[in-house]
């Protein structure tokens, strides 16, 4: 048989080769990834001997990996044992758990029944019983997975979603692929599913396909594994789970599950190509595409300090990207991955049992939580991990330790000089990782009605149970604001019945009867207030939200002055009428003081300046004149957060503009608008620009002369 054609793609080593490998990297110490996770990744590693010391310089005589081919690193939630390799371009598998792509499973945090999208699988660490009896924890993952097709599923529908969100970027990553190769390596860590199924058997008795597989998942580079292999026109399923010998090459409709060999052939069909297409010029080829990345520098997880918390130890290895977010990041994922950054941090250091970390991380189910009422129902769990959730992000001051790490892993001033977007930051991964825990996410900007004073001096509750805070909330003015505050803008989200003030009444939906005058701006706040004036039908509807969650999450029904429940469902049209929004002008009054608020707080970080009829949602019924000295420290402040809210508005702008120029050419249009329409933009952007140049020189003639 004739030698293979030489060109760009590596074949695998030779099995002896492979297996020195292995055998180095379990010899050097701090490794203890499993041997059968290192025996899967091995075939994809280009020239391992270069990878590993000489023998005859060790003095065992053992090889071993040298030493500028391995580093530990330190993250949040502890440290791993990074190893650097040569590895084939087509290596790695897109990972479910990819945080830019998590609000778009179900989580196991949420306590009903998922309809629609799959549940988000539950991993754990890898551990065995060793052969002196004992259990161990090895540095891998594990997870299970109903059968081969659902496995499949769910590392094609993480791709799926990978290139979904894709549109976010700047730059076409494929084509950047192509023509540049890979710059940054991924980073991968081993991840083993087990199948509950039993594999059906073939007529010599073999069975089809394996009972478990061993995969490499891309902690780092999701999106480069998934394109890269994309140009190897191979999908990470198949790189999972087998490829068809239809793409090697061959007239069989089988699978080859062996990597050492489908890599192989793989290798040996792209010289091929690659080989003709040079003879024919022709640069468009799969071959030529893909040469840049046909061997790529990548980094392996094979040693952790606390293998336990590996997940989150991984998870946790690019958190100051969170930090400073991404493009690819939508606002959701964003603040998932700040809470459990924050999560992370508190496991590391022993603040937090690692069992209710996962819960809150969602991770885990909500029933593992230490101390659940063995009758608590849906939305009774819901809320437990939610009022979890907002003290730890909001620690109060007694918790010294939690408010230091908490500064650190949000890279936060101190707790004194917090301002509204340090505490909308912590708002927002509080709402995110809180609707994990329901059918579906929400907007995070629903739950910006906390003030500085929460961050100052943290959240303290009443602790007492949701049944009973929705028996007492009519006639117990605390429980009632504790439902308002904390509650009711998640509960009324997750059923869209509001949804954060998102700008211009032209840019939101028609409303959902269909009626153009029930079209109304109004931000949570407003809400809340409009709720505060009706207390009997709001309380009366939180019911009403409680057993909907209760039965399904089936549509919460109307309810009358009452508050008791009538025909009709509770829809965004009839909310606005029952709980309206008010305008024209009022004097504005400082109220007192409730569980967890300062009475010299600032007004919340969701007031719209152009609502004069706000007023602090938190704050109970019974007003108090202003003096002088305090109006005057109130105005300060809103001013303060006016200035802070501008800027967020002017970056959103400029972000929007670019959105809808991307969106036009999406759409394979040459303008996003007529010509008259963008000047008559253009206009009002450029009458706002001559207001604000005014206001500069007059803020400075607020200060001593």
């Amino acid at each position: 048989m004739s030698a293979p054609p030489p060109g760009p793609f590596p074949l695998p080593s030779t099995r002896e080769w492979q297996e020195r490998w292995v055998e180095a990297v379990l010899a050097t110490p701090g490794v203890t990834a499993p041997r059968a996770a290192l025996e899967s990744i091995a075939p994809f590693i280009v020239r391992p001997k270069d990878s590993l010391t000489n023998p005859e310089e060790e003095p065992d005589g053992v090889r071993r990996l040298r030493a500028d081919r391995f580093r530990w690193v330190r993250t949040d939630a502890g440290q791993m044992m990074l190893a650097t390799v040569n590895m084939h371009g087509v290596g790695g598998v897109v990972w479910e758990h990819n945080e830019r792509i998590s609000s778009g499973w179900h989580s196991v945090a949420n306590p009903a029944q998922p309809h629609g999208s799959p549940t988000l699988s539950r991993v754990r660490p890898w551990s065995r019983l060793t052969e002196d009896g004992a259990e161990r924890t090895f540095t891998a993952l594990e997870s299970a997975a109903a059968t081969r097709h659902s496995l499949v599923a769910r590392v094609d529908q993480a791709a799926n979603s990978l290139e979904n969100h894709d549109g976010m970027r700047a730059y076409d990553l494929l084509e950047d692929l192509a023509l540049n190769g890979q710059v940054e390596p991924c980073m991968y860590v081993a991840q083993h599913f087990s199948l509950d199924e039993e594999p059906p058997e073939q007529p010599d008795g073999r069975t089809r396909y394996p009972s478990s597989y061993w995969g490499w998942m891309a902690v780092r580079g999701n999106n480069r594994t998934k394109y890269r292999q994309e140009l190897f026109d191979i999908s990470s399923s198949e790189v999972l789970t087998g490829v068809p010998f239809k793409k090697l090459g061959q007239e069989d409709n089988r699978i080859s599950v062996n990597p050492s060999y489908w890599l192989a052939a793989l290798s040996e069909l792209l010289n091929q190509e690659y080989a003709e297409a040079e003879q024919a010029g022709n640069t468009d080829s799969r071959a030529h595409r893909a040469k840049a990345i046909a061997s790529v520098e990548s980094q392996l997880v094979i040693g952790s300090s606390a293998p336990e918390r590996l997940f989150r130890i991984v998870q946790g290895s690019n958190r100051r990207d969170h930090v400073h977010p991404p493009l690819e990041f939508g606002p959701n994922d964003r603040g998932r991955a700040l809470g459990r950054g924050v999560l992370g941090a508190y496991s590391a250091q022993g603040l937090l049992d690692d069992r209710t970390a996962d819960v809150l991380a969602g991770l885990a189910p909500v029933t593992e939580l230490p101390g659940i009422p063995a009758d608590a129902t849906t939305a009774e769990l819901r809320d437990i991990r939610s009022m979890r959730l907002l003290m730890e992000l909001f620690p109060v001051q007694s918790q010294s330790s939690k408010r230091a790490q908490i500064r650190s892993a949000l890279g936060e001033p101190a707790a004194s000089q917090l301002i509204g977007k340090d505490i909308n930051r912590r708002v927002r991964a509080w709402s995110a990782l809180t609707s994990e825990s329901f059918a579906s996410p929400w907007n995070p900007r629903v739950a910006e009605v906390l003030t500085k004073a929460h961050g100052h001096k943290g959240v303290t509750l009443s602790g007492r149970r949701l049944p009973e805070l929705l028996a007492s909330a009519e006639t117990d003015r605390e429980a009632f604001d504790e439902l308002l505050l904390f509650r009711a803008p998640h509960w009324l989200a997750s059923f869209d019945i509001i949804d954060a003030d998102r700008g211009s009444i032209v840019g939101q939906r028609e409303d959902d009867e269909g009626k153009e005058a029930q079209k109304v701006r109004r931000t949570v706040a407003n809400v809340l207030e409009a709720m505060r004036k009706n207390p009997v039908m709001a309380v009366g509807l939180l019911r009403e939200i409680f057993n909907a969650m209760n039965e399904g999450d089936r549509r919460p029904g109307q309810v009358d002055a009452t508050g008791a429940p009538t025909p009709g469902t509770a829809t965004r049209a009839w909310f606005n009428r029952t709980f309206t929004k008010e305008s024209g002008t009022r004097a504005y009054t400082r109220r007192g003081t409730t569980a967890g608020n300062d009475p010299d707080a600032p007004v919340t970080a969701d007031a719209d300046p152009a609502d004069e009829s706000f007023v602090d949602p938190t704050a109970p019924a019974d007003a108090l004149d202003e003096t002088p000295t305090q109006a005057l420290h109130r105005l300060v402040q809103e001013l303060d957060r006016q200035v802070t809210a501008a800027a967020e508005i002017v970056t959103d702008l400029a972000d929007h503009v670019k959105d809808v120029r991307e969106a036009a050419t999406a759409a394979g249009l040459d303008h996003a608008m007529e010509a008259a329409e963008a000047d008559e933009l253009a206009t009002r952007v450029t009458r706002i620009l001559r207001s604000l140049r005014k206001i500069p020189e007059t803020v400075s003639d607020l200060g001593p002369l």
